[in-house]
């Protein structure tokens, strides 16, 4: 079932569902590049891997109690050790790494890294945190690596992150969402293209080589599949949760209307 909106789905914007989309784009934009790279190139898929202090891990195995917590078990196993004579310790908390995929463009025969393409996550729009602090670190190693940089960013919340200088996106005008091209052939050049909510999601290009033509990937052609494999027609929740973040109130009647036309608002 495809998304009620024309383009981008502002519903799917929350962190709690922006995470799965994120992967999902991520898989089906290297399906979709692969098919239409010329000889000599390949999509792949690597992760930057960062620490968030403040996600801790679940514990793969929990022992709970008759009123189900574990703080009884918990209090007659540090009696018994004390018993014993063990000595206590403080533990550290325990804080998995995490993942977030990108795509990269690499030559066949000497495996070059030509081009990567990210698409923006919430963490890499949370100032002053490790996800942005990762996600910059890497747009510099392209930067310094002379790698082409396809940036998609469907999130309108959030300090800017997208390579071009901030002054020059918004002398584009007013815009939600936008897609950012840096290219390496010559003098370094940004590239945008902008993204009004009520737009559909545009074709996107994939810098190769110097010389070579970019190819181009349908982005809303993409964005559907991943809408519709992720099942977020029924994880969106249109009718009981608000848009994250709000909407202006030219876009929220904008977006009622569409919802109650398809029967998803009543």
């Amino acid at each position: 079932m495809p998304s009620p909106f024309p383009g981008m789905d502002p519903w799917l914007e929350r962190t709690g569902l922006f995470s799965g989309l994120h992967n999902g784009l991520i898989i089906y934009l290297q399906a979709a590049i692969n098919k239409v790279l010329p000889a000599g190139y390949v999509a792949g898929n690597d992760n930057r891997v960062y620490v968030d202090p403040e996600l801790h891990r679940v514990p793969d195995i929990g022992v709970f109690g008759p009123n189900g917590s574990g703080d009884g078990v918990e209090s007659v196993a540090v009696a018994t050790f004390a018993r014993a004579g063990l000595l206590a310790f403080a533990a550290d908390p325990v804080i998995d790494a995490v993942e977030e995929p990108y795509l990269e463009i690499r030559t066949v025969d000497d495996e070059r890294l030509v081009t990567a393409i990210e698409v923006v996550s919430p963490a890499n729009k949370k100032a002053g945190e490790s996800g942005r602090t990762s996600y910059q670190q890497k747009q510099g190693e392209f930067r310094l690596g002379r790698v082409n940089l396809v940036e998609i960013d469907l999130i309108r919340g959030g300090p800017h992150t997208t390579a071009v200088p901030e002054t020059r996106l918004r002398a584009a005008g007013t815009f939600d969402y936008h897609v950012c091209y840096t290219l390496t052939a010559g003098p370094r050049q940004y590239f945008v293209a902008p993204i009004k909510l009520a737009d559909r999601l545009p074709s996107i290009f994939i810098p190769l080589d110097s010389g070579v033509t970019p190819v181009t990937v349908d982005l809303q052609a993409v964005f559907d599949r991943a809408y519709d494999e992720g099942g977020y027609a029924n994880r969106a929740k249109y009718d009981s949760r608000a848009c994250e973040p709000p909407l202006t109130p030219e876009q929220r009647a904008w977006a009622e209307g569409i919802l109650r036309a398809k029967g998803l608002l009543t």
